[in-house]
């Protein structure tokens, strides 16, 4: 068997995906879409201010309970689960429960610090530790900018515990022509990280050369 079909055969099925209040809110309804399309099922949480955010910048209203409209057409609701933020009593509150992977997009500087230091007051927070503590993937996706040393502090203790830290800054290697070319780009390595397949991106071939 290759190594390729063995990455493929461990993916993760079961994804917990936490969305807090940072500016980024497209990079996470594209993460949930991307991860449905690879099938895998999602217990989704959103933030207060990450549906206030939404609703913001990409005038999707989402109540926290009904995860259709951030569905891409044809997409299953049924292979979502969403919990509330306040949860935290919820099933990705446990190891036994929690799934493959842990992945928090837009990561906000709160919900950093939050996690950097241990705290387990809400469910992001929770499953967060939840997943450093099994020994589970957990992918840190920071959006904003300038990062303090208290930031850079922060991000450097989570990646020493073992996540992954994944800043939303895409690449142009690949020539995007819109806005929806660069999010898609971040999210299709949040898939590579997670070894999901994506076809949103091609891979790399080298350069056109001259």
């Amino acid at each position: 068997m290759s190594t390729h079909s063995i990455a493929r055969e461990h993916a993760p099925r079961r994804i917990f995906l936490g969305v807090s209040g940072a500016s980024g809110a497209l990079y996470a309804v594209r993460t949930l879409q991307m991860l449905l399309a690879a099938g895998a099922e999602v217990d989704l949480c959103y933030s207060p201010t990450a549906r206030r955010v939404l609703l913001e910048e990409c005038d999707r209203s989402f109540d926290g309970t009904d995860a259709r409209a951030l569905l891409a057409p044809g997409q299953d609701p049924s292979r979502v689960r969403c919990h509330a933020h306040s949860d935290v009593g919820a099933p990705p509150a446990s190891g036994t429960a929690l799934g493959e992977a842990v992945v928090l997009v837009p990561c906000s500087l709160t919900t950093l610090a939050g996690v950097a230091e241990g705290r387990a007051g809400n469910l992001l927070e929770r499953a967060a530790q939840v997943a450093l503590k099994e020994g589970r993937r957990l992918v840190i996706v920071p959006r904003e900018a300038p990062l303090t040393r208290t930031h850079l502090d922060q991000l450097s203790r989570l990646a020493w515990a073992g996540a992954t830290v994944l800043p939303a800054s895409p690449g142009f290697y690949h020539r995007p022509q819109s806005i929806l070319d660069l999010v898609d780009h971040v999210c299709a390595k949040i898939l590579g990280v997670l070894d999901l397949p994506q076809s949103a991106v091609p891979p790399w071939d080298g350069g056109r050369g001259e």
